[in-house]
């Protein structure tokens, strides 16, 4: 497929370039195009790891556009779950953003958990909008 790209500036637009991948923004195959490749990743890379069970139904995630909550009992696992979310990402060609990534532990123990992307800590929070 030759698909061709400019991007448009105040000064006028950048010369053509040719894309290799993705579909056009605005188009409307991209939502559910996201939802199938992201979907595909968490089920490949979560397989067996996680056993959070709500209402007697095991869940590991929730998702809402995309964004997407890891939710584990234990640190180890929640630090597992994301290792082996990276991994398959970078096969899928997809990253984990340290910087838009958080950490929020639901305990009585009010202290933070350690946990890493890339040798770098994620911050520990207190609440986040969803």
């Amino acid at each position: 497929m030759d698909q061709r790209v400019k991007v448009r500036l105040d000064r006028g637009e950048t010369r053509s370039v040719q894309t290799g991948k993705g579909v056009r923004q605005g188009c409307c195959l991209s939502p559910i195009l996201f939802n199938l490749y992201s979907e595909c990743l968490t089920k490949e890379a979560l397989d067996g790891l996680g056993a959070f069970n709500i209402g007697g139904k095991i869940i590991q995630t929730m998702k809402f556009a995309d964004d997407l909550v890891l939710k584990a009992k234990e640190e180890t696992v929640l630090q597992g779950m994301i290792d082996k979310l990276i991994e398959i990402g970078r096969c899928y060609d997809m990253e984990m953003h340290v910087e838009k990534t958080k950490v929020m532990r639901i305990s009585r123990q009010p202290s933070p958990i350690t946990v890493m992307i890339d040798q770098k800590p994620l911050e520990n929070v207190e609440y986040f909008k969803y």
